[in-house]
């Protein structure tokens, strides 16, 4: 088979994270099949049989819909993967999506953008006829959870059989980093963005009463730089709460190792890959009860309603106060993580690739 896939947000963090492990894997298993891997940059080594294309079209934009199905008409592939719900309108070819979660059509993100209300509903309405196409032409769509699956089915009508569920995983890479240097002050740790789902002024709000009781804690939040960080660290500027923007791997281990908990407020998930990440580095995890964070966690996390600030603070407090506890939670996400793996996911969706072609 010839096999596209559009890895144009390779260098992202969450979708390109996805992307990275999934061509890493794909690379271990097939070496028959032929790929073309479409980069915006043409300077990544990857094995014989899969080879780079330059695709500088910058995604969600029009260049993407108008030369995009060009560029893949003249690689006449016998499918495509787009990893993302961003499929070109009129592109016929045979195609797999991945659908990462719904958080775009259910929760408004005017709040974390620049643009103005204009601009931001026409975009909107975009993004909503790329995504409905993107459901009715593919070939098969691919999960990270049951809970996404069953919001497809019963959001919009998506028949079961279309939909795979294959569960993400944690990078290999994070596992390996060893040294971890001691932080000397107790505090609870976030990583991830600010967009409204996120909920991060709702955890800010419960550390700031939380922080009555436990004098020295500290709130860790971390995440790349945008702009949607900057209204919250104007919002909340309290010197015991540390926004690190963007952190290296070595770091990011760094603040899981050290950590009292991972806290993870969110409304909605369509999976929860720091949920595991935690686990795997030793870090007690508290979570909302939202999306699929419990799909994820298992027994191996407490949850509380994110909407319920007294039932958060409640949950928190539990983890800080009692070591055993802590420890429970610390083995059974290490046991709890061994359950995902990327290869698994690779694997599943190289089954995908050969029943759609």
């Amino acid at each position: 088979m010839k096999i596209a896939i559009d890895a144009r947000m390779y260098a992202e963090s969450g979708i390109g994270r996805y992307i990275r492990n999934l061509i890493f894997n794909l690379q271990g298993l097939d070496t028959k099949n032929q790929y073309f891997i479409l980069h915006p940059k043409n300077d990544i080594k990857y094995q014989d049989n899969f080879h780079k294309i330059t695709a500088n079209f910058k995604w969600y934009g029009l260049t993407e819909q108008v030369k995009l199905p060009g560029l893949l008409k003249s690689l006449k592939p016998d499918l495509v993967h787009f990893p993302h719900f961003n499929v070109p309108i009129f592109y016929q070819g045979k195609f797999v999506v991945t659908i990462h979660d719904l958080i775009h059509q259910h929760f408004s993100m005017q709040r974390s953008t620049t643009r103005g209300p204009l601009i931001y509903k026409l975009k909107q309405l975009g993004y909503r006829q790329v995504f409905e196409n993107a459901l009715k032409k593919s070939q098969r769509i691919l999960v990270p959870s049951d809970f996404v699956k069953m919001q497809l089915i019963n959001n919009y009508q998506i028949n079961k059989e279309k939909i795979i569920v294959t569960p993400e995983a944690v990078d290999d890479k994070l596992l390996k980093i060893k040294s971890a240097n001691k932080i000397s002050f107790p505090y609870i740790f976030y990583v991830g963005n600010a967009h409204p789902h996120k909920n991060i002024e709702g955890l800010i709000k419960a550390y700031l009463k939380l922080k009555k009781k436990y004098k020295t804690l500290k709130l860790i939040l971390t995440g790349a730089d945008h702009y949607f960080w900057q209204r919250i660290k104007k919002e909340f500027p309290d010197e015991n709460i540390l926004y690190t923007g963007y952190v290296s791997d070595s770091e990011l281990v760094n603040f899981y190792k050290n950590a009292k908990c991972f806290v993870m407020p969110s409304l909605e998930e369509g999976f929860g890959i720091p949920i595991l990440e935690a686990m795997s580095l030793s870090c007690p995890v508290v979570s909302s009860n939202a999306g699929s964070l419990p799909e994820v966690g298992g027994d191996a996390v407490i949850y509380f309603n994110p909407k319920d600030q007294f039932d958060m603070i409640q949950k928190i407090s539990q983890v800080l106060d009692d070591e055993h506890l802590r420890q429970d939670l610390i083995q059974k996400g290490l046991q709890r993580v061994k359950a995902f793996s990327w290869k698994k996911l690779a694997e599943q969706t190289l089954e995908v690739y050969h029943q759609c072609v």
